[in-house]
């Protein structure tokens, strides 16, 4: 097991990332983070005790018992594994939202050359990445994920095996795309319930006490979109992306899937509607317009 004092090498230092490794750190890691903005690491540095910034993906992962990556999808993770010279026996962490059959395809290579790969994304949020209350979907062999367990631990407050490698991305995935879609239709409702003349925040008591209760109910709508923040910070053209690698699941598998594509379409035209860097919260605002 990968316990406090190794050297973990993390490569991501962006809104989930930062917080994630600070914890690390803050737990006796020795954390060796790296990101493609020199600023980023520079600024995750002067804040987290213990921090070592990397000048180079290299300088990340060297004497590495883990490396730890947090990045936007799966092929950045490929460019970054390609570009790293992991040594035998170096576990990789993919905690990003990537492509399942792409992570089998990574795990296959990078284990040619004796290191090992499990997918562990998250669901929570940046508030769940600092407070470590992170949910961690893992997927890998057994021993492996025992053997990275400890550092899971530190960053989630529940971590489930959902199988083999692979397997971690595909329930990621399908969670986001339960979670738009709940939201979809959730914003879809109060646009109904104002239009009506009803208060918001008074429907939204009533139904969070009540069957049509969700985390867009509960969380999204009140803590976001109520109060006109859009700053979850998780972005709507990854919701989108995430949306897309489940729609794709269910077509592999030749399941129905009428409702996730309509609201997969319907999420890909705010994504266009919207600046690069919407919210994914700001799809009530989208509905609005």
């Amino acid at each position: 097991m990968i316990r406090a004092g190794a050297t973990v090498g993390f490569v991501g230092l962006g809104r989930m990332g930062t917080p994630m490794a600070t914890r690390l750190a803050g737990a006796g890691y020795r954390v060796q983070g790296y990101d493609v903005s020199e600023q980023a690491v520079r600024s995750w540095a002067e804040r987290a005790e213990g921090a070592c910034q990397a000048a180079s993906l290299d300088a990340a992962a060297s004497g590495a018992a883990a490396v730890i990556l947090m990045l936007p999808g799966s092929a950045v993770v490929r460019s970054v594994l390609a570009g790293l010279v992991l040594a035998p026996g170096t576990a990789v962490v993919d905690m990003s939202s990537s492509e399942p059959l792409v992570t089998r395809e990574l795990a296959t290579e990078i284990g040619r050359g004796g290191a090992t790969l499990v997918d562990a994304p998250v669901s929570g949020g940046v508030a769940g990445a600092v407070s470590g209350t992170l949910t961690i979907m893992a997927g890998g062999a057994p021993a492996d994920i025992d053997h990275v367990r400890p550092l899971l631990d530190v960053l989630g407050a529940r971590v489930v095996h959902c199988g083999e490698v692979g397997a971690g991305h595909a329930v990621k995935a399908l969670n986001n795309l339960l979670s738009a879609t709940h939201l979809l239709a959730t914003s879809e409702a109060m646009a109904a319930a104002a239009g009506f003349g009803l208060d918001v925040p008074t429907v939204l008591a009533a139904i969070n006490t009540s069957s049509g209760r969700s985390g867009s109910t509960e969380t999204k709508w009140p803590n976001f979109i109520v109060p006109r923040t859009f700053d979850s910070g998780f972005s709507l053209r990854l919701m989108v992306k995430d949306m897309r690698i489940a729609l794709g699941l269910a077509e592999a598998a030749g399941t129905p899937a009428a409702l996730s594509a309509a609201a997969t379409s319907l999420w890909a035209e705010a994504a266009q509607a919207l600046p690069a860097d919407a919210d994914h919260t700001e799809i009530a605002r989208w509905l609005e317009d």
